[in-house]
């Protein structure tokens, strides 16, 4: 069967592990997405397929017995994991967050110790920015380090968690006034912590609770969770990078990597929505012939071929402009931005074209309707995005004088 959002310039070693992973997706995770999803059940098989191909070190050095890739190859392997199933590829998301953050801004220490069981899968990540009363303003954190001798003790709250509960390493960002006093900018005022602990929920180390699972609409499957500190104690060698008040520009750093994550979890998403829109279109006859003939068909399934062609287009970009060392803000909001919207709106087009069968929890773009939404929201709002595009777009055609 043809396919969209073919991505030209490939290498053979990244055109064999998108053969491998496709075909994975195929074969282990499209039959059973649907039944895990509506049970909300963690896919466990499905991950430990995951660790046997190696995809979670699929960014990690060689020298830390990862694959070495790049990140254009692990977004079109997220861009085929969403395909089959959106959430097993949030679950991978922020994995490769943390791995990344560790791997850009670890200490040496940090990078031994972590990054090779993070390519085998034996420690998983997590990652928190997030807490109930600040959206989008990461700012405005209350959550707090203070230092106690050879350790900090954090306290406060977060939300929003994915892989709360399964992830054994979470990169905490904190407010922490050591050496920057009061009325000092935020955001030079943050650190991100190293917290390791046990899977689970619970008190999972002393002064650390994951209270349990939030019911979601969709994005089912992977857990998501608040995270609560009191009095949790962390040495002072688990400081991403070793040195307070970095972590601001750590997590930003991480968070492109996510939001072209996001991005390509859109066009998976959106590629799915069209294949299901396009056969269904050719297997329901109305008025003797089948609707793909009927004109208004025709056209619906053109706009979102286009929309899930042009969103990988973007998502490639953003993805080799941060792959060159180059500042990739731009890019990466863009094509989160426009991979969102978009997937929304194939996804709504494909509900449509099923017609009433869509509203059917036995047809699969049930599930992708409750999905889509997701990616509005996670990794910076639609609003978010556009604030950081037109601020960077401002920088880039300045007038002067």
């Amino acid at each position: 069967m043809a396919r969209l959002a073919q991505t030209a310039g490939l290498t053979d070693v990244q055109q064999e592990i998108l053969k491998t992973v496709r075909e994975f997706v195929d074969k282990e995770i499209i039959p059973v997405a649907t039944e895990l999803e509506h049970r909300d059940e963690y896919p466990q098989q499905i991950v430990d397929g995951l660790k046997e191909l190696g995809l979670f070190g699929l960014m990690i050095p060689e020298e830390y017995g990862g694959l070495g890739e790049s990140l254009l190859t692990y977004a079109l392997c997220v861009e085929e994991i969403a395909r089959g199933w959106m959430s097993v590829s949030g679950i991978i998301n922020t994995h490769f967050i943390v791995a990344y953050m560790l791997k850009q801004h670890g200490t040496q220490e940090q990078k031994e110790y972590f990054l090779p069981r993070m390519a085998l899968g034996e420690v998983r990540g997590a990652f928190s920015m997030s807490e109930p009363a600040l959206g989008s303003d990461v700012s405005a954190i209350t959550s707090k380090a203070v230092k106690d001798g050879d350790e900090y003790v954090l306290n406060g709250q977060k939300m929003w968690l994915t892989n709360g509960g399964s992830s054994t390493l979470v990169a905490v960002l904190v407010r922490s006034d050591e050496g920057h006093p009061e009325g000092s900018a935020p955001h030079k005022s943050m650190t991100t912590f190293l917290v390791e602990k046990e899977a689970g929920f619970g008190e999972v180390r002393p002064g650390l609770t994951i209270p349990g699972k939030i019911d979601k609409m969709g994005y089912k499957g992977v857990d998501t969770t608040e995270l609560i500190m009191d009095g949790l104690r962390i040495p002072a060698n688990r400081v991403l990078g070793g040195t307070t008040g970095r972590g601001f520009y750590q997590m930003m750093d991480g968070v492109e990597v996510g939001r072209v994550n996001v991005a390509a979890r859109g066009c998976g998403v959106a590629q799915r929505a069209f294949e299901l829109g396009v056969s269904y279109a050719q297997q329901r006859h109305t008025f003797g012939k089948p609707i793909a003939q009927h004109q208004a068909i025709q056209f619906k399934l053109a706009e979102m071929a286009t929309k899930v062609e042009a969103a990988h287009a973007m998502m490639v970009n953003a993805a080799r402009k941060k792959d060159s060392g180059e500042r990739n803000d731009l890019e990466a909001g863009m094509a989160k931005y426009l991979a969102s919207e978009y997937c929304k709106e194939v996804v709504e087009d494909a509900f449509r074209i099923h017609g009433g069968y869509g509203f059917s929890k036995e047809y699969e773009i049930e599930r992708l309707y409750r999905e889509a939404p997701m990616l509005l929201i996670g990794e910076g709002t639609a609003e978010i995005q556009k604030m950081i595009i037109g601020r960077r777009l401002l920088e880039e055609y300045r007038l002067q004088g």
